[in-house]
């Protein structure tokens, strides 16, 4: 499709056609020949092991040095992993399973019937915004969950420091039927119309900014529908136009892969990857995992939390924690970055940027705040950056 203006319409005219021409420009042959090659174990020598193309770690032996790897594995490479026991504590992810079902039946009991994406509504139960309200029913189960060493190691390598963490629970019953292959947010959450009118740097480029994820709440065979993956598709530029073709859509459905999960285990993937959640065919599985999307804090996040409101949530069990696990539950926790931000009523005072909520906590925390005086300033510092 090309896509055409009146002459002198629009001043941005070629650009845009420009972009109408890289889209023109699908090539199912182009897709396979981005896809149809091996992963090479020499070239992810911090993995134990490859599986259908995709490199498995162990999430109990992370560590900084695998920053470089990870970082080419997601633009480059196959762009998914696994880590295996990325919690160790599974009393942690009990609780957490625990809290889940709980805000499920009160959803349900309330009338909300959270809608999907990529599947029916009412297909499976879905909870929104799962961080938050973990965070707020739950605070010490929450932080018992976050605080992952391993994660942050892998959300650092991609998107670094001040990355914002977001998720949406996804439980499949027995029968749950599969989604339809996809991209994610950004283009991916998009009209065909509307993400054609958005230049070829942005389908290029977008998804570098963000990463998805998936936390095994129970144990998930196969046949039990673990998301399925076509390893590479991300390197595809003109993927989020292609995702919506038929024979796009066959050729994945025709070449997926799924990698069974335990409790426990994490999954990792690039947003513009090629994946669909797979059909529940057990009978006695009900299928949780945690999808989790964290973003870089340069980018507008598809989820809007009340990061004020989990801060003072967390604040009481704060104190007592070592350094790096305040870090960790910090950066689970409050805003990161200091803009966008009213710079008349917030300005950069001795720095380049204003202060962030992330350094708002932390400060709080190492000067023995009550937890009034945390709320004053956190109202304080809200309204300064809206005024």
């Amino acid at each position: 499709m090309t896509l055409g203006h009146a002459p002198g319409s629009y001043q941005g005219r070629t650009d845009m056609n420009k972009s109408a021409t890289f889209l023109d420009r699908l090539s199912l042959d182009d897709f396979k020949a981005s896809v149809e090659r091996e992963t090479r174990p020499e070239d992810y020598p911090g993995a134990v092991d490859i599986q259908s193309k995709i490199p498995v770690y162990d999430g109990t032996a992370v560590h900084d040095g695998l920053i470089p790897e990870w970082t080419k594995l997601f633009e480059q490479g196959p762009g998914v992993m696994v880590l295996k026991q990325a919690f160790r504590d599974n009393d942690a992810i009990n609780a957490a399973t625990e809290v889940f079902r709980e805000i499920i039946e009160e959803e349900k009991a309330a009338g909300i019937a959270a809608a999907d994406h990529f599947a029916k509504a009412g297909a499976n139960d879905r909870i929104w915004n799962s961080h938050q309200k973990l965070c707020l029913k739950a605070p010490e189960v929450f932080l018992r969950y976050v605080t992952n060493p391993a994660i942050d190691v892998l959300y650092r390598a991609w998107l670094g420091p001040g990355y914002q963490m977001a998720a949406q629970v996804n439980q499949v019953r027995p029968g749950g039927k599969p989604q339809n292959p996809h991209r994610d947010y950004h283009l991916g959450f998009m009209t065909d119309a509307l993400l054609r009118q958005y230049p070829e740097p942005v389908h290029r480029h977008s998804h570098l900014f963000l990463l998805q994820g998936g936390v095994a709440h129970v144990n998930v065979p196969v046949e039990a529908g673990p998301t399925k993956l076509l390893p590479y598709s991300q390197v595809y530029p003109q993927g989020y136009a292609a995702a919506a073709l038929p024979e796009f859509r066959n050729y994945f459905e025709e070449n997926f892969v799924q990698l069974p999960l335990e409790k426990g285990d994490c999954i990792f993937f690039s947003p513009a990857l090629f994946h669909a959640a797979g059909e529940n065919r057990t009978n006695d599985v009900v299928r949780m995992v945690n999808l989790l999307q964290a973003s870089s804090t340069m980018v507008r996040a598809m989820e809007s939390l009340d990061r004020a409101g989990m801060a003072r949530a967390v604040f009481p069990h704060l104190k007592g924690l070592d350094d790096e696990m305040l870090r960790l539950a910090i950066a689970a926790t409050a805003e990161g970055y200091a803009f966008p931000t009213n710079l008349d009523s917030d300005p950069p005072i001795g720095g380049l940027a204003p202060e962030s909520q992330q350094g708002l906590l932390l400060r709080a925390v190492k000067e023995d705040w009550s937890e009034d005086q945390l709320a004053e300033a956190l109202d304080a510092q809200l309204a300064r950056r809206q005024a």
